[in-house]
Parts: structure tokens; C-alpha cells; sequence
């Protein structure tokens, strides 16, 4: 009726021509803005829009008042921060989403910051509050940024200087200052290589270790180590020069930071403790364990802390013990001492080598796991016991320490353990547990080479990454490790991730010389948030949305990425048009390319939310 209207004013000349066509104009407009509002299509190509016209590369820097109040007494997990609702018609769900609140909102960690549920616990004697008690149902509120974050320093400078308000936290500065962890230098965070240990520096260490024993052999027969209790994770940080690749593993404690500083550091880490369950990681990994001052009780609780050591040690390991009770004479040292002996007796450890570093002032003793279970059978006593392997599972998630030994594996030829051949032939060996199942030798070739033909002609050419901004790497569904793999000659690393819900192949993983761990991706993952330049997924999400709900897989997603960092999503196309449409809402820039891939970027956009008390 009012453009019938509008025509009876032209025929009756009433108002000029030029007026009356502005007139419409005008009307016509405002009835396509009042629609376009009510659609959710519409609100998410704008968000994308206004998304680009700010590149991350502007590398803006956030002020406290662009920053919504976080009060200082809440769970950030009270508030799940989001009212979702669906419109049937268009299939797509419309988002309000919340800041996180409370205390630690900032760095929030949900199934380590369960603070009811660490409350609500019996005891802590052995760590229970440090390991994992993911909330239920998972929460939604996305992560403040800390006041004044900016892009991270670039690879390799990032090893010894961070910004120092990517990670705000003094505590270590002040705590550590007379051993040279690290030191506030104006806007950064500087690594000058020290620790409690390394009172020479940490490339002194790591030499030293290799000139007591040979036959460790940086980077060819040891590749692939697990550093408990790693501090700032300088060791692991100055191995990488050797061609080692290793693991900072610490729990969240009182030691503020100290994962966040290794992973912002650019250096493998991840959170977990031994306390009364297993690491996620599988049987016989490790080349090698290191434990400098990690304030582990090896001894505690019959001894399970050492004999889980044991467990994830490859046969015929080494574990470096650079410790007080290894060359000081007092009553406490020498009573740990002669705990440790029985102990790694029992478990038929033997010692290679046991040296004092005179300019250092510190000592270490390198113990060896035996690649046979002959020792274990004619021990005078059979304590701890060979666990039933009939009655064992090889995956470790939410798995109870063992008190007894695992037996050692053969060779497919029924021979003693044989060691991977020295990296880097190791990465496209056939390892010798693939021959446990018929055809795993004949996939593992096909996916070596899917993979490598993968990344060459789309990831590295076809894609707009900017792989120099990339380092830390997550490979969220990662088989075999192909394409850790076919990525390797980058200046990155990869934590490949094997969920609970798939085919165990993180032992094949670890055989090749590769890193990763188990994880199950309806709960949150233990690390920081803002930690990870790349996520990368290849057809996960189809099993994982029977089991969960797939907005708090995207919410733990945006958690884990830093601003300016990528998703990388291979799927079904109807599974990627749900992604895109959670991630849009969160201001990520997205893009579909060849009906199977998603790429989306991470934008420094936060909801202008404030918190309620």
C-alpha cells in the first residue's frame, strides 16, 4: 500500500519528481535494513566484513578500558556466558556471548580451575588437586585478553624474550632472581638460560651430559624427551638446537606461569601432574626422562611416581636425575638416597653414570631401563609385580598409577627390544609396533604419502597462512603423525593429539620421533589460554558431535588460539557451514575452499560484556 501510495503522488504532481524517487529510495532502504537485522545470514557476512577491514597485522594493542571488569571472587565457570537460540528455518544459531569471570578469568583453565570441585575433594596428599576435574556442562564464556596484549615475538627471538604483557606474571622474577630463570627488561619477559640446576647455564648443562655419557647422542639416538618438572622449560628450549624435541611437563601450581611462559616461549609444554593417575601418554615413549630439582617424591606411595617413569620410558632409556640427594651428605639426602637405590633395583634400573660438575656445584646420576624382562623374572623378589596384561589397557586416560611393572615388548621376531633407527631416518621408518596389525604397514605408507602431497599443494601454496607467524601447532586428530610429518623442515612444532574416541597411534607417533599426548575434545585441554598458532583437524568433528555439543568444541578452540592465529579444518561441508557459522560470531575471518577445507583467523574482538557479581 505505501508504494501505491508513492505512484498516486507522481500522477496527481503533488511533489516533484526528483523528491518523490528520494523519498523511495528511502523508504525501500529502511525496510531492507529492518529485515536484514533479523537474520542471523546477514549479521555474520558483516561481522566477517568489519573483521577485515582491521588486519591482525596492525598488531593493536588492548587497553584496560576496552576491557570489561572481571571480579575477583567468582568462578569463571559459574557463568557459561552464552544464550544460544536456533532458527529452524535457516538451520543457524544466534549468539550473546560473555566474558569468563573471576579471579584467574584471564588465564582460565576450566578442568584445572574447578574450584568447587577441588574444594569438594577428601584429600591432597598425593596431588589431587592438581590433576584434572572438568566442570559439567562444559563452559561457554569466552577469555579476556590481558591489558595491553599484542601480536607474540616471532621464532627464534621468542626463545629468550617474551612481552611481558602477553603474560603478566612477576611472581617467578622475583622468586627465581638468584638463578637466572628469568628477568623483567622493560616491556619483555627475558630467558637468560639459567635454573636451579644449571648454575653455569643450561648449554653448559647439555653439554655436560653429552660428555659424561657419549652414548646419549643428541638428536640422532636421543630425539624425543619428557622434562618433568621443566620450570621455564629452558632445557627443552636449547635442545631444539640439537635436534631434540621435548616435552616441559609441570603442573599448575605455586611456580606461577610457568607453562604459559614456555609455550608463549615458543617451546613444547603441557600441564599435567603425577599424582594419582597416569600421564596421557602411552606405553614405552620416552628416549629419555630429565628431573632437575622437579620436587617429585620418586619414592612416595610405594614407589609409583618412579614406576610410571618406568611405564612411558622406552626400554632402554635413560632417565637423568639432577638432584640434591645425589651428591649431598646430609641425613634427608642420604636417607632419599638410599630410597632411590632399592627403588630403581627393584625395577632393574642400572646406573651408567653418576657425576659431580665442579664449576656448577651440582651432580646427576643416568639411570637405564632394561630392554628385556629377563631381569624382572629372576629378581629374588617379585615386588612390584608384573602387571596382567591380559587385563590392561595400553591407553592412559583418567587411568590410575600402576604399582606393578608392565613386561618389556619384542621384536616382531620375538627378539629383545630394538631401539628406532637414529633420526632423522626414524620420521619414515616403519616402526616395529605396526607390524602388530595386518595392513597398519600398508596405511601408514598411503597416509605418509596423503600427507605429504596434502600440505605441499594446499596447506603451503594454497592457503592464505602466514606460516613465518606460525609455531605452535596443534594437530587435534593426528593418526600417525602424517601430517607432523610432512611439516617438519618449518620452524614449528606440533603437539600431535590422539582423542580417546579414535584408533591408539600415538605409540606409532612417538616411534617416528614426534610428540603428543590423548585427549578427549568434549573436555578442555590442559594448556593455557592463547597458546597455539595453528589448530588443525582432519574429519574429527563427525564422530565428536555424536558425543558432544560442538559450540563448546569451537569455544575451547578460540580459548587455546592466540589473536592472530589459524584453524585449519578438513570436513564434510554441512559440518563446515555449522563451523562457520559459531566462528563468525566470534568476529574470526573465515573462508571454505574447495568444498572440503576451512580456514578461519582469530581477530583480537572480545565481547563487551560486563561481568555480573
Amino acid at each position: 500500500m505505501a508504494i501505491s501510495a508513492m505512484k498516486n503522488l507522481f500522477k496527481e504532481r503533488k511533489i516533484p519528481f526528483l523528491f518523490s524517487f528520494f523519498l523511495l529510495l528511502v523508504f525501500v532502504t529502511f525496510i531492507l535494513i529492518s529485515n536484514s537485522q533479523k537474520s542471523p545470514v546477514f549479521i555474520a557476512t558483516d561481522i566477517s566484513q568489519h573483521h577485515s577491514e582491521t588486519p591482525i597485522s596492525s598488531n593493536p594493542i588492548i587497553s584496560q578500558t576496552q576491557l570489561n571488569p572481571i571480579t575477583k571472587d567468582s568462578n569463571p565457570s559459574e557463568d557459561f556466558g552464552l544464550n544460544d537460540t536456533k532458527n529452524d528455518e535457516l538451520g543457524v544459531e544466534n549468539f550473546d556471548w560473555k566474558l569468563c569471570k573471576g579471579a584467574v578469568a584471564v588465564d582460565y583453565i576450566p578442568c584445572l580451575d574447578n574450584s568447587e570441585a577441588i574444594k569438594a575433594l577428601k584429600s591432597r596428599r598425593h596431588m589431587e588437586h592438581r590433576e584434572r576435574h572438568c566442570p559439567d556442562p562444559s563452559p561457554r564464556c569466552l577469555i579476556p585478553l590481558p591489558d595491553g596484549y599484542k601480536l607474540p615475538v616471532p621464532w627464534p627471538k621468542s626463545r629468550d624474550m617474551i612481552w611481558y604483557n602477553n603474560v603478566p606474571h612477576p611472581k617467578l622474577v622475583e622468586y627465581k632472581k638468584d638463578q637466572n630463570w628469568v628477568v623483567k627488561s622493560g616491556d619483555y619477559l627475558v630467558f637468560p638460560g639459567g635454573g636451579t640446576q644449571f648454575k653455569d647455564g643450561v648449554t653448559n648443562y647439555i653439554e655436560s651430559i653429552q660428555k659424561t655419557f657419549p652414548e646419549i647422542d643428541w638428536g640422532k639416538h636421543i630425539r624425543v624427551i619428557l622434562d618433568v618438572g621443566c620450570g621455564v622449560a629452558s632445557f627443552g628450549g636449547y635442545l631444539l638446537d640439537k635436534n631434540v624435541i621435548t616435552m616441559s611437563l609441570a603442573p599448575k601450581d605455586e611456580h606461577e606461569a610457568q607453562i604459559q611462559f614456555a609455550l608463549e616461549r615458543g617451546i613444547p609444554a603441557t600441564l599435567s601432574v603425577i599424582g594419582t593417575q597416569k600421564l596421557a601418554f602411552p606405553d614405552n615413549a620416552y628416549d629419555m626422562i630429565h628431573c632437575a630439582r622437579c620436587r617429585v617424591h620418586w619414592d612416595g606411595d610405594g614407589g609409583k611416581p618412579l614406576m610410571e617413569l618406568n611405564r612411558i620410558l622406552r626400554p632402554g632409556g635413560f632417565f637423568v636425575w639432577s638432584a640434591t640427594p645425589v651428591y649431598r651428605d646430609d641425613e634427608r639426602d642420604k636417607k632419599v638416597w638410599k630410597a632411590m637405590v632399592a627403588l630403581t633395583e627393584a625395577i632393574c634400573w642400572k646406573v651408567v653414570k653418576k657425576t659431580f660438575f665442579d664449576s656448577a656445584g651440582v651432580g646427576l646420576v643416568i639411570y637405564q631401563k632394561p630392554v628385556s624382562s629377563s631381569c624382572y623374572e629372576n629378581r629374588r623378589e617379585n615386588n612390584p609385580p608384573l602387571c596382567d596384561q591380559n587385563n590392561r589397557s595400553n591407553s592412559s586416560w583418567y587411568a590410575s598409577l600402576d604399582s606393578c611393572l608392565v613386561p618389556l615388548p619384542t621384536s616382531s621376531s620375538g627378539n629383545t627390544y630394538e631401539w628406532p633407527a637414529p633420526w632423522p631416518q626414524r620420521l619414515n621408518n616403519k616402526p616395529e609396533r605396526l607390524s602388530q596389525k595386518t595392513d597398519n604397514e600398508d596405511i601408514f605408507d598411503e597416509d605418509t604419502k596423503h600427507w605429504a602431497a596434502l600440505v605441499s599443494d594446499v596447506y603451503l601454496g594454497g592457503l592464505s597462512i602466514n606460516w613465518s607467524s606460525v609455531r605452535n601447532v596443534m594437530d587435534m586428530n593426528a593418526g600417525y603423525g602424517g601430517f607432523a610429518s610432512a611439516i617438519i623442515d618449518r620452524p614449528l612444532w606440533v603437539m600431535n593429539v590422539v582423542p580417546i574416541s579414535e584408533s591408539d597411534t600415538l605409540s606409532i607417533i612417538f616411534d617416528r620421533g614426534l610428540i603428543g599426548i590423548y585427549h578427549d575434545w568434549c573436555e578442555s585441554f590442559n594448556t593455557y589460554p592463547r597458546t597455539y598458532d595453528l589448530l588443525h583437524s582432519s574429519f574429527l568433528f563427525g564422530n565428536l558431535t555424536q558425543r558432544c555439543d560442538v559450540v563448546e568444541v569451537v569455544v575451547e578452540m578460540d580459548r587455546i588460539v592466540r589473536p592472530g592465529g589459524y584453524i585449519l579444518v578438513q570436513d564434510t561441508m554441512p559440518m563446515l557451514n555449522k563451523l562457520s557459522s559459531i566462528l563468525q560470531s566470534l568476529h574470526w575471518s573465515v573462508n571454505l575452499q574447495q568444498e572440503q577445507f576451512l580456514l578461519a583467523k582469530k581477530g583480537f574482538w572480545r565481547p563487551h560484556d560486563k561481568v555480573r557479581k
